[in-house]
């Protein structure tokens, strides 16, 4: 063999090789098929590379994440939205942010839009936690994830996750404001008591509501709190939609028949589950000629604007403090780890199975719960203002 062909030769092998390392090193089709257990969205406990959709913006751009809010007439939820929102857009996620009105049927049509509309992720706080089951099937069907935010979604097993807080604390931290604010331990009584919780389609009120009666009930069994309306059962005292004009309204029936008034029989606490209820509930407390100096305790949770001046104000005691900046971080945090095939930040978990499908089965969702606090007009500076939530001008 001359020197020419066996140069040519080994330069033949040389590339043959080559083309064989570098068709080696190429991840075949296989490897990125659906349901492989490095893809993302596969599972929630196989080890993965720190890489994230937020590391690569290719990956990222190509994730639309559906977030649907109940209502903006709420602050809570305009601000859930726009943390939200700005979460996932700064980790290079497509957003489609959504608000229903506090119409179930309403946020249905949104959800349905956002499947079909190609969005890989869906947040929802629920608008009514038990109307939400046919379109969260089709949105399993179509292999899309649900994230169940601050309210549980019911009776469906298309919930991968839930972020939310304590609900049963919040009521905890609300009953104990009130027995601490009577010295119902000490002080002989008998104290007067009002109870408002909120819409009955929100599951969190089977949370807020028996935390708080946890900590009453013992005191109105014993004669030190009476509630001279009689209403004390969850669904009397529930309020529709959450809203300040529907807690307004009562509040100034049970004014009336029940004779509560600065001159007349004394109101010595109302315990509300959120802000918007203890708004309304302070409106029909002025309007019936009470003022800061003889204000019943109000109890309340958010820590809206307007309750947070009415504190200042003395014409609210309490709120309970959820911030939803963190709540986002989390749900993000969660979402950027699923798709990522890594294991989802989760620290409880619930069952959102009540039966009312029939069975008597569990079906626990993985969930996280974020921490809370007690917002009072003693710390609300360094609660609200110090830690950035609001500016202090937003108070004035």
């Amino acid at each position: 063999m001359t020197l020419k062909k066996l140069l040519a030769l080994t330069l033949a092998i040389f590339m043959l090789a080559a083309i064989a390392a570098c068709s080696s090193a190429s991840p075949s089709a296989s490897q990125n098929e659906p349901g492989d257990a490095t893809s993302p969205g596969s599972g929630d406990t196989v080890p993965a590379d720190d890489t994230t959709p937020a590391d690569d913006p290719n990956t990222a751009a190509t994730v639309r994440i559906g977030v649907s809010m109940p209502t903006k007439d709420l602050q809570r939820w305009n601000q859930d939205g726009d943390y939200l929102k700005g979460e996932f857009e700064g980790a290079g996620y497509e957003v489609d942010l959504q608000y229903a009105n506090n119409e179930a049927a309403t946020q249905v049509s949104q959800i349905e839009n956002m499947i079909s509309g190609g969005c890989t992720v869906l947040v929802i706080a629920a608008v009514d936690g038990y109307a939400l089951t046919q379109a969260l099937a089709t949105a399993k069907e179509s292999g899309i994830t649900v994230i169940a935010h601050d309210r549980l979604i019911m009776e469906t097993d298309a919930v991968s996750y839930y972020a939310t807080f304590n609900n049963t604390r919040v009521g905890t931290l609300q009953g104990q404001f009130i027995v601490n604010g009577l010295d119902l331990e000490n002080a002989e009584g008998p104290f007067n008591i009002e109870f408002f919780t909120g819409d009955p389609g929100d599951n969190n009120i089977n949370f807020f509501y028996p935390g708080a009666m946890a900590e009453l009930q013992p005191y109105l069994d014993n004669g030190k709190l009476v509630c001279l309306s009689g209403q004390t059962e969850q669904n009397d005292v529930a309020t529709v939609d959450w809203k300040a004009e529907n807690a307004q309204a009562r509040m100034e029936n049970l004014i009336s028949s029940n004779g509560y008034g600065p001159t007349g029989t004394k109101l010595d606490a109302v315990m509300c589950s959120n802000d918007s209820t203890a708004q309304g509930v302070v409106t029909a407390l002025l309007g019936a000629g009470y003022t800061a100096e003889n204000m019943p305790i109000v109890t309340g949770q958010d820590c809206d604007i307007v309750s947070v001046k009415n504190m200042i104000a003395g014409l609210q005691s309490m709120s309970v403090f959820k911030d939803t900046r963190k709540l986002a971080t989390q749900v993000k945090d969660m979402v950027i780890a699923h798709l990522a095939g890594q294991t989802v930040p989760t620290n409880t978990e619930y069952d959102n199975d009540d039966a009312l499908d029939g069975t008597d089965g569990e079906r626990m969702i993985p969930s996280f719960e974020c921490e809370l606090d007690q917002g009072t007009p003693d710390n609300y500076v360094e609660l609200l203002i110090d830690s950035g939530y609001y500016e202090a001008s937003e108070l004035e």
